[in-house]
């Protein structure tokens, strides 16, 4: 029980240290709210490896993180491959397309009333189908390769980028696309130079929601059929196993790719539109 409760006093401390930190004269320097989050995750594992080591948790149950990032270490290869077959192949490949078309069909929306009224519900009810069901269908239909997977992938994150869009492309103010016509502008000339920049804090909103939905959607898309590699396959393989320890080594590596791809996104979103209010408002 020694571990059980150095971990307990450990995240107590840890707990009163980041109180204060978030509280003090310095919780808006860079450094400090770099260290908040980095020092809350250090104290959860450290309390997760006090209660698995202090109750003597089996790692079949769940294993300690010490012996996750073991398993990691010794696992490399086989974690690099899964990560470009998933990661790589499938999610990305697959939220670059959707999220592509997702912007042109929100344009092409725009242009027409009729696509407003038909295309929209549409859309809606194909974003309403369970994954579960749509990704047998889709394998099925583009074999059990990254392709199959990317294809789930562009089905997920197509309707958010779409709606965040559309509602994107009608946030300009009436004044400011009067003043436009004004000066005789072209809708292709309006859309450049006033309706996409104000748009971009919307569609910036649908694409950080869509880098969790790409990952799912490569991982669970990989449940329903996959070559001998790939992080849905050997999450499904392990767990047959009882490989417990590389379960959870395939799920800390998508969770720290996510994070990096969603702060990738959230930065190149602070350096496109540090004109909003919102963005001035985190310097």
């Amino acid at each position: 029980m020694t571990w059980f409760w150095g971990a307990i006093l450990f995240w107590l401390a840890a707990w009163a240290l980041n109180a204060r930190l978030a509280a003090g004269p310095a919780a808006r320097h860079p450094a400090v709210r770099l260290a908040i989050p980095a020092l809350f995750g250090v104290t959860l594992l450290v309390l997760w490896e006090g209660i698995v080591r202090g109750l003597q948790v089996s790692p079949v149950i769940l294993p300690a993180p010490t012996e996750i990032g073991a398993t990691i270490a010794a696992s490399l290869p086989i974690l690099w491959g899964d990560f470009v077959q998933t990661i790589v192949k499938g999610a990305l490949s697959g939220y670059v397309i959707g999220c592509s078309a997702a912007v042109a069909t929100a344009i092409a929306i725009d242009r027409s009333p009729f696509l407003q009224r038909g295309l929209l519900p549409v859309g809606n009810f194909i974003a309403a189908l369970p994954i579960v069901g749509t990704a047998p269908i889709l394998v099925m239909w583009f074999g059990f390769d990254w392709q199959s997977k990317a294809a789930v992938v562009v089905v997920m994150v197509f309707f958010p980028v779409l709606v965040n869009t559309v509602a994107g492309l009608a946030a300009s103010e009436r004044m400011q696309r009067d003043l436009m016509a004004t000066w005789s502008a072209s809708y292709w000339q309006t859309l450049w130079k006033l309706r996409l920049p104000a748009a971009m804090p919307f569609i910036f909103n649908g694409l950080k929601i869509a880098t969790t939905l790409a990952l799912i959607g490569a991982i669970v898309a990989e449940f329903f059929g996959s070559p001998t590699r790939g992080m849905g396959f050997r999450i499904s393989t392990a767990v047959g196993q009882l490989a417990l320890p590389l379960v959870w080594a395939e799920i800390a590596v998508a969770a720290l790719a996510g994070s990096a791809f969603y702060g990738l996104v959230a930065t190149i979103e602070r350096g496109v539109t540090f004109w909003h209010p919102s963005q001035r408002g985190r310097s």
